[in-house]
């Protein structure tokens, strides 16, 4: 599968530069150091929004599933590392995940509508680059795990996308993602100078 031939989710504004691609492949050690790290905050993210907004029963229910399954993921991703010998160690954070953070809005409703897009964005995002390792990746087992988990990304994005619309109008949804995918690619749009999933 070549990568012009990858399913996409069309929300993203620029697609992921060729520079990036050389750069992960280049460093797969540090990439899955990272991807390990993207996990676990991931989990962490989702169990944020639901100790934030306990009675929206929804929302509750389906990130509970995401977080146990981003645990599933960040434990997959571990026994890769120690295969390889790699220890967990903290890494740098390229500006990607503060900038966006820096974006969500904090007064109510709109904190919740901007956390439950970016949050969304950002696992479209990992949809496209789990997609391009797994194209690119030289070992062929690695390349087949990176494939396996596109869909788990792309699921994770509806069900972000399902519950800003369950809770918003469906017009102030759309006009607010394009803002925020906007503002993604834009920091994006500088390679960071380590090599990570979100550089």
């Amino acid at each position: 599968m070549s990568s012009s031939t990858l399913p996409t989710i069309n929300t993203l504004k620029q697609p992921t530069s060729l520079a990036w691609v050389e750069q992960a492949i280049a460093h797969l050690d540090i990439i899955l150091l990272d991807h390990s790290h993207c996990e676990r905050k991931a989990a962490g993210a989702a169990l944020n929004l639901m100790f934030r907004y306990p009675s929206n029963t929804l929302l509750v229910r389906q990130l509970t599933a995401i977080a146990r399954e981003e645990l599933e993921h960040f434990e997959q991703v571990n026994q890769w590392l120690e295969r390889r010998g790699i220890p967990l160690a903290p890494l740098n954070s390229p500006p990607y995940a503060a900038g966006l953070k820096a974006l969500i809005r904090r007064s109510e409703p709109e904190r919740l509508l901007d956390s439950l897009l970016i949050s969304g964005l950002i696992e479209a995002r990992s949809h496209e680059r789990l997609g391009l390792l797994a194209t690119h990746c030289p070992e062929p087992q690695l390349a087949q795990f990176y494939r396996g988990l596109m869909a788990s990304e792309a699921r994770h994005f509806g069900v972000y996308w399902v519950l800003a619309d369950t809770y918003f109008e469906r017009e102030l949804v759309m006009a607010r993602l394009d803002e925020l995918a906007i503002q993604e690619s834009e920091l994006l749009a500088t390679l960071y100078f380590e090599p990570r999933i979100h550089s």
